[in-house]
């Protein structure tokens, strides 16, 4: 009886403990974010930029600048979230957090600094993109295994790669072709039928949510109960959320497969923004609830 007790006790002051920590991680973030917030309204207020306001400005300029800045804002603000967050899950998932954490910061960095290439030289940088889709791309594919945990990764290998390596090289196949395809250095519809298979490579890997494809390197039977319903949403997400970026690829000037104009520029711009903050950042939230979860579980 003295033993559950105290294992109570034990329980509930480090659910305290972990709370009050999550509060003083926000509150410094927060007032961080206070402070920086100031200069960067300064530079993000349109009215002071004088090329979006001329009369050839038919809007899809405002919508771009504004999805810049509410990527950053946005990412900036999951970033805080997830690290807040991160000391009330069980530790075998605070790994998972951190790469949440990282995916969203990493972002908000780039977006931090297309928004400012946008406004100075009005041209969406596909440089800062690709640099940012070459670090988080591959932590994405990361977090799947972090979440589901290694004993559901089995051992299976698809020429001599393991899941991780899979998954990795699928990554660099999809924005190493993505890059030249925009960049003009191949045929667009070759560079997006090359990337396509990195994507192909990662869905192996890692399945098709409900039970349609279990995956090369998961075994669904050993994830647990409460991570079910988050490991589907990523597959989802994978499947799903992840088209919209060919979508935007489509419009891309160099690639030349929807020739708009200029505003085809625009339009590769607002569709990757877009695809940016529901996978980042909904690729974050679904893996917390998981962990959220089945840390409930395993204090119940």
């Amino acid at each position: 009886m003295s033993n559950m007790l105290n294992h109570s006790d034990t329980k509930l002051r480090s659910l305290k403990l972990n709370r009050r920590n999550s509060a003083v991680i926000a509150v410094m973030l927060f007032a961080l974010a206070a402070v920086a917030l100031p200069a960067a309204a300064e530079t993000t207020n349109p009215a002071t930029v004088e090329w979006l306001n001329d009369g050839d400005n038919d809007g899809l300029q405002l919508v771009t600048f504004f999805l810049f800045f509410v990527g950053y804002i946005s990412m900036g603000a999951a970033f805080v979230f997830f690290m807040s967050e991160r000391s009330n899950v069980a530790k075998e998932y605070r790994t998972t957090m951190t790469i949440s954490a990282l995916i969203v910061g990493i972002a908000a960095f780039h977006y931090y600094y297309m928004r400012g290439v946008y406004v100075d030289h009005q041209v969406v940088s596909i440089e800062y993109r690709y640099m940012d889709w070459i670090i988080t791309v591959p932590l994405m594919a990361l977090k799947f295994p972090s979440l589901v945990g290694k004993d559901a990764i089995t051992d299976a290998k698809f020429a001599g790669l393991g899941f991780t390596g899979i998954c990795f090289t699928g990554a660099l196949i999809m924005i190493g072709f993505g890059y030249v395809g925009e960049a003009g250095l191949m045929n667009g519809y070759l560079a997006l039928i090359l990337g396509g298979v990195g994507w192909a490579m990662i869905m192996v890997a890692t399945g098709l949510p409900f039970g349609l494809y279990d995956g090369l390197g998961v075994d669904n039977s050993k994830i647990k109960d409460e991570l079910k319903w988050s490991t589907d949403a990523l597959r989802t997400f994978i499947l799903v959320g992840w088209i919209i970026y060919p979508l935007g690829y489509l419009f891309s000037p160099e690639v030349d497969i929807i020739d708009i104009g200029d505003k085809g520029e625009l339009w590769m711009g607002i569709a990757y923004n877009i695809a940016d903050m529901i996978n980042k950042i909904g690729f974050g939230i679904v893996a917390w609830m998981g962990a959220k979860k089945a840390t409930e579980a395993l204090n119940a």
